[in-house]
């Protein structure tokens, strides 16, 4: 990449990691990008940085616009260390002692990152600083998702340099949202439900006291994938509906299987939930990875989850998704549970209390069956998923 010109005087200088495909446990096949913006002005600025690597592309770009040692300031709207794995230097190569502004808690985590003493500058909500013609503005989102996070409102051009915040993990050739369209919004809803779900609530009010503030925002500046010009509302709207949390008419069926049993189960409690004019999707574990499986579950009214019992216990791939789910706290889900066994069949019990855990009703007892299904058992599955697909039904 080389710089973009955003607006006049502030260009984005990040860079994309396209080979990246994992992120913390998140999938990422189209990779993703490190967002950093330089704002000339009587002071000059620099809104975040970039993972620890790719610093020398960093300084590419800065140098395309501007020697890097001209710039003043850094603001450091999040310390997680994709943004500010290469702060410390930064720092070397402007100087020392330029001013690094951030959080609260934002100065007590780089003080534990980097070792050597900076120039932190912690600020609060509605703290301003003047660069010449422009300001900003800063406002802590504490928890949108580490207790550091802030975004950056620059007053004048209407931009809010959002961190982390409706962002997605996406390395493209498209910078804008009007350049890419809809296409982005997978991305973006991927992102929500696996990164942003557990603070679904901090994130409505964030927006609520966004709104009550009277920020007017004409762009959007996350600091991964594209930036939001034409339609910034879109990301804000589509923020708060997911906040909420809101369903469809549409189960998932979760599960594993060792010798095709809990497969056939699987298939013929989807075809069951199907008849009943329900959107499902049986989704096997060792096709689908979590993250994925995430984003479908965002906005999916049922979750129902099979597995074999393996040593008296579930099938690992099912302790995974479910260790996983329950961290990001999904609401407002019905749930059933089924499977198949040998000896003991503890699975399905697990399954239940895992999901009981996780505050999802469940539409009736699960359903086990001894080794192989046989006909009679299939059709107790295709009713068993008819009963689930009943429920969607009165609670959509």
């Amino acid at each position: 990449m080389k710089p973009i010109e955003i607006a006049k005087g502030i260009y984005d200088v990040g860079v994309n990691d396209w080979n990246i495909s994992d992120f913390h446990g998140y999938s990422t096949p189209y990779g993703t990008s490190y967002n950093a913006f330089l704002i000339i002005d009587d002071k000059i600025a620099l809104i975040d940085t970039v993972k620890a690597g790719f610093i020398d592309e960093l300084f590419y770009n800065i140098s395309k616009v501007v020697d890097p040692k001209k710039i003043d300031l850094i603001v450091s709207n999040h310390t997680e260390m994709d943004h500010s794995g290469s702060l410390a230097r930064v720092m070397h190569r402007i100087g020392q002692d330029k001013p690094v502004y951030c959080s609260t808690m934002g100065e007590k985590n780089l003080g534990l990152h980097f070792r050597q003493k900076l120039n932190l500058q912690a600020v609060k909500t509605g703290q301003e600083l003047s660069l010449g013609k422009r300001t900003l503005t800063f406002l802590e989102t504490r928890m949108v998702h580490w207790p550091d996070s802030m975004f950056t409102y620059l007053k004048e051009d209407k931009i809010l340099f959002s961190s982390d915040g409706f962002g997605q993990h996406y390395a493209g050739c498209e910078k804008f949202d009007d350049q890419i369209g809809d296409a982005i919004m997978p991305h973006a809803k991927k992102y929500f439900a696996n990164i942003l779900l557990l603070y679904a609530s901090l994130i409505k009010k964030l927006v609520q006291k966004v709104t009550e503030l009277g920020l007017k925002i004409d762009m959007i500046c996350p600091d991964h994938g594209i930036i939001w010009r034409r339609d910034p509302g879109k990301i804000i709207d589509a923020y708060l509906r997911w906040s909420d949390q809101e369903t469809k008419k549409k189960a998932i069926v979760l599960y594993d299987t060792m010798w095709h049993s809990t497969e056939m189960m699987a298939n013929s409690i989807a075809s069951g939930i199907s008849a009943e004019g329900v959107d499902v999707r049986p989704m096997y574990l060792r096709k689908w990875h979590r993250s994925d499986i995430m984003t479908e579950v965002l906005d999916a009214k049922a979750v129902v989850v099979g597995s074999p019992t393996l040593n008296n216990n579930l099938f690992p791939s099912l302790a995974d998704i479910l260790t996983y789910m329950k961290g990001l706290k999904p609401k407002n889900k019905i749930g059933a549970a089924f499977g198949s066994y040998g000896w003991s069949g503890e699975a399905v019990k697990l399954i239940e209390q895992e999901l009981t855990t996780m505050n999802f009703e469940l539409i009736s007892p699960g359903l086990k069956v001894h080794y192989v299904p046989g006909d009679e058992h299939l059709d107790a599955c295709y009713d068993f998923g008819r009963k689930i697909g009943e429920a969607i039904g009165k609670a959509s």
